[in-house]
């Protein structure tokens, strides 16, 4: 099955909550849509009195990722929904937009099921997994905090960037991610997050998240699967993707990396010395959504293509309506029928 669908909430959507978003992609006739976790502000307090014996979960109100509980003069980091909150905790919570709580975000995960739209979340874009300081702790926050709400929500994947290789050689920023990305791995299951963590291909040189690391990483670490950026990809292989066979070759070597179900990402794309410069329009950029139809109705994919172009739901739109007019060419061509032998009628 193949979905298409917006990186965000529609531009043209009139209103701007997550549930106007969701509602106006099944309007617009598409089904999917990846949550954009752009901006993580955490508030910091301490727990009332009222909420003592409550969990996390069922805070009205509020999104609380973590209880922070000192014992002993060491204070440890809880980020279980499911916890009761005792006296002398600190309370966590992400004041992201997506949603006032919890119950509300499981209602959106509901109505998201009934129309038949697929939901993702992407972390924020700029990461730093390969560090030891302060933003690389941001980063991995950020994720396991995504994770939560893509799992309140029904999200099928959490999808972030790995980070720069900075001053490190790049055997040394990989190493140090994979240490990251397996932590992070043992925290959702520890959690029992049903996301899948996913690694997403980047399309700039000093960036760790080629298309070889990608895949060596999922290899690495079992549990988390790709990301397929075509635009990435394409920027950085040097313009790799032309031919239909050019886009079956790299996907099916991240479907069998995959758990079956393949998310995607694309996008026109502007490219200088083997790295992406922009996303564009599809009409205006490099990268070509014809050839990837043609690839798609010759192979029994599954898998969710996002559009992260600046025109996001009218090229998600756009891309739908390239699959079905190649498709239209080739039922009109018909199977080729051989030449009659002479005899035979």
């Amino acid at each position: 099955m193949i979905r298409f669908g917006p990186s965000g909430i529609p531009l043209s959507c009139k209103g701007r909550t997550l549930r106007d978003g969701i509602e106006d992609v099944h309007n617009l006739g598409l089904t999917a849509m990846e949550v954009q976790l752009v901006r993580v502000n955490v508030l910091e307090r301490p727990a009332g009195e009222e909420e003592f014996g409550q969990t996390p979960r069922t805070l009205p109100g509020e999104l609380v990722v973590e209880i922070r509980r000192k014992a002993d003069k060491k204070e440890t980091r809880i980020p279980n929904l499911d916890e009761e909150i005792e006296p002398g905790d600190m309370l966590v919570s992400l004041t992201s937009g997506l949603a006032l709580d919890y119950l509300e975000l499981a209602e959106l995960g509901t109505i998201s099921k009934e129309m038949d739209i697929e939901l993702s979340l992407h972390t924020p874009y700029y990461m730093d997994l390969a560090g030891a300081d302060q933003l690389a702790q941001k980063s991995m926050d950020s994720i396991q905090w995504g994770g939560l709400l893509a799992d309140a929500m029904g999200a099928s994947v959490v999808a972030t960037y790995l980070g720069l290789y900075g001053d490190l050689p790049p055997k040394e920023a990989f190493r140090r991610i994979q240490d990251n990305v397996k932590a992070l791995r043992d925290a959702y299951r520890k959690h029992k997050l049903k996301a899948k963590l996913g690694l997403e291909t980047s399309g700039r040189k000093e960036v760790v998240g080629g298309l070889d690391e990608i895949l060596a990483m999922t290899k690495a670490v079992r549990g988390v699967v790709p990301v397929l950026n075509f635009a990435h990809v394409h920027a950085r292989e040097g313009g790799l993707l032309k031919r239909p066979e050019d886009f079956a070759a790299v996907i099916d070597r991240f479907e069998k990396a995959s758990d079956g179900h393949l998310h995607t990402h694309f996008t026109g794309v502007e490219t200088e010395g083997g790295s992406e410069l922009r996303y564009t329009p599809i009409k205006k950029g490099d990268l070509r959504f014809e050839p990837l139809a043609e690839c798609l109705l010759d192979n029994d994919y599954d898998l969710s293509l996002i559009s992260s172009s600046p025109l996001l739901e009218h090229d998600a739109m756009y891309m739908k309506v390239i699959l079905e007019r190649v498709l239209a060419k080739k039922l009109v061509k018909g199977p080729k029928i051989p030449p009659k032998k002479e005899g035979m009628r």
